[in-house]
């Protein structure tokens, strides 16, 4: 799974996802994408199942470009544990997607399989998504 190797500070705020994407809001790699319409955190589990449901439809023919990152370390306290004593440790890694970013592109398979792949992809993520191609928008 994906996560930093190393980074400035060890946990961090909360924060909130406002406005659209203005960067990696374009097909820079592959000929077929997967955009987001939607805002939300995406962790770096839900990125790697829409990998793979992507990878075991295309049949590993083609390429997969991942195009987002989880960078923000999201803390968690266990369970029935009394408040105060500090900010939990670190639970997993996430990345905060704004609206009109692109999260995959392939490239190397036809329209209908990475139309497809991206369909079953959309399902692991927490977040409405769209089919994007470098012939327009919607394709």
């Amino acid at each position: 799974m994906l996560s930093p190797k190393r980074t400035k500070f060890r946990k961090a705020h909360k924060g909130r996802i406002h406005g659209k994407a203005t960067r990696g809001n374009t097909l820079n790699f592959g000929a077929y994408g997967l955009k987001a319409t939607s805002a939300n955190r995406i962790t770096a589990r839900q990125i790697e199942a829409a990998r793979r449901a992507i990878t075991r439809h295309m049949r590993r023919a083609g390429r997969v470009w991942i195009r987002v990152f989880p960078d923000v370390p999201v803390t968690a306290k266990p369970a029935e544990v009394r408040q105060g004593k500090g900010k939990g440790s670190i639970d997993f890694w996430a990345c905060r997607v704004h609206p009109g970013r692109v999260i995959f592109e392939v490239d190397g398979v036809s329209r209908e399989v990475a139309q497809r792949a991206f369909e079953l992809a959309a399902a692991k993520l927490p977040l409405r998504t769209r089919f994007v191609s470098r012939l327009g928008e919607e394709g």
